[in-house]
């Protein structure tokens, strides 16, 4: 890691944020704020006039916004937080090479605040990251640890009109709850005091580089919490110190579910949670469906229970929480009963999971998968493909456009075609429609009574606006 200044020399000075609008920018820019740091930015959605609620909602809480020229870049004090793959033709870039500027990526900042924070919470995995942290940083909230809390997506039970964009609470420093990503290696920066991990699956790196890279960091953890019902993650047990797991299925998961307590619904759940330490038990009711949802309530309540909050507390919070923006977010139903849902879904892990919770329940699902890069789909496209075959029935389909491109000299040779073909030789039925507008059209003419569309991506926030302005159109 590079050597920077002390943490009291470095948020003295002002930070200047590439990209403020992204998901892994923005809460890291509302953190430093809310700490009375100076705080500008830039982003291409701002200068092309995409999301403009969430810039104007930026600009009244004082931040400052520039075009994404150079113009924002003033002074060698100032820290430029941009990501590591950025290019240095962003004029950004180029003038803060210029004046010599520290440049800090999203990771390096977050890790500075996680590991001088008095206590960090990590949660690291291939799927359900954001989904427990908010769990987790709800339940600390609820029981008044004060926690600072950063999630790569909004929160509801943080919004308010003020902050209507809460992927991030500033509270105190003694506890920083936060995702942790090893899709770039970054993970390797942190030092949990309790290290969260939900899952080891296929997504940005191959098996044995996330192999090593979720067991180097369970061996740096202080508390590891791990999901024995996922047997990559179980295997790498041995390379922790203490140890708490959780599981639906392992009947020696110390936080775990009393067998056949399980009630779902399309909107809902409720299940008996079992503290193996003691015996006792404690009805859960958690307004969000999926069993992949009910692991990610136990991992939160473990994990909680790693930072000393009693498992009745940690369920009793759990029935407040009102979930996260585009994870299985209901955007509304029709006169015909047709259902919008907004979803983060992205990897063979996550879109596996949104369409099961989907087909446990009665309606067709019309699927619409809009790829979150070239390189992500090159490096997955066979499992997602395979996961849209096997996961839909015969009546389902989905259709995609061409993956997200904001520019760069990525590789665009195999795009959203390869994907629908192989599918298709898998035994799905899939279509592929190049732009998003073809997509809402082809949508609202196949959809009939009944149906659950489900709109998933990532990297691109105008997905919910898509989602809302097809169940208009629908209505």
């Amino acid at each position: 890691m590079t050597d920077f200044p002390s943490p009291d020399e470095l948020f003295a000075r002002p930070f200047f944020f590439v990209g403020i609008g992204g998901s892994g920018m923005l809460p890291l820019a509302q953190i430093l704020k809310g700490r009375g740091c100076e705080v500008g930015g830039s982003d291409r959605s701002f200068d092309q006039g995409r999301t403009p609620e969430k810039f104007a909602a930026l600009e009244r809480q004082g931040f400052q916004l520039h075009p994404q020229d150079g113009s924002g870049i003033v002074s060698a004090e100032q820290i430029v937080v941009a990501s590591a793959a950025i290019e240095d033709s962003v004029p950004e870039i180029g003038r803060a090479n210029e004046l010599g500027c520290l440049r800090l990526t999203r990771a390096e900042l977050n890790s500075i605040l996680f590991n001088t924070s008095g206590a960090g919470i990590a949660v690291a995995g291939t799927s359900g990251k954001s989904t427990v942290t908010g769990m987790l940083g709800w339940i600390l909230e609820a029981t008044g640890r004060a926690p600072t809390i950063m999630n790569g997506a909004v929160m509801k039970n943080f919004v308010s009109p003020e902050r209507p964009f809460a992927s991030a609470v500033v509270g105190s420093q003694s506890i920083y709850a936060s995702e942790v990503d090893e899709s770039d290696g970054s993970i390797a920066l942190y030092r949990p005091a309790v290290g969260v991990l939900l899952n080891v699956s296929l997504d940005h790196k191959s098996m044995e580089e996330l192999r090593q890279l979720f067991g180097d960091y369970l061996s740096r953890s202080r508390i590891s919490v791990i999901n024995a019902d996922d047997e990559e993650a179980l295997a790498l047990l041995p390379q922790a110190k203490d140890v708490i797991t959780f599981g639906i299925e392992q009947d020696k998961a110390q936080i775990g579910i009393v067998p056949d307590s399980i009630a779902e619904g399309p909107v809902r759940q409720a299940a008996m949670v079992i503290d193996r330490h003691d015996k006792s038990e404690h009805a859960l009711r958690l307004n969000m469906p999926g069993r992949h949802n009910l692991s990610n309530a136990l991992a939160a309540i473990a994990g909680a229970a790693a930072a000393g909050v009693p498992v009745a507390a940690s369920v009793e919070a759990l029935a407040g929480f009102d979930g996260l923006a585009r994870r299985f977010d209901i955007v509304g139903t029709n006169h015909a009963a047709i259902t919008v849902i907004d979803d983060f879904g992205h990897n063979p892990e996550k879109c596996a999971a949104t369409l099961r919770t989907l087909r446990a329940h009665p309606g067709r699902v019309l699927a619409f998968f809009q790829p979150h890069g070239y390189g992500p789909l090159r490096q997955m496209g066979e499992e997602l493909a395979q996961v849209f075959a096997d996961e839909l029935a015969e009546d389902d389909r989905v259709l995609m456009c061409d993956p997200v491109y904001f520019g760069g000299t990525v590789d665009r040779s195999e795009g959203s075609e390869r994907i629908v073909r192989l599918v298709e030789e898998a035994g799905g039925r899939a279509e592929y429609i190049p732009t998003r507008k073809s997509v809402e059209d082809r949508l609202v003419n196949l959809s009939r009574p009944g149906d659950r569309i489900v709109v998933m991506g990532a990297r691109d926030d105008t997905l919910s606006e898509f989602a809302r302005r097809l169940l208009q159109r629908l209505d």
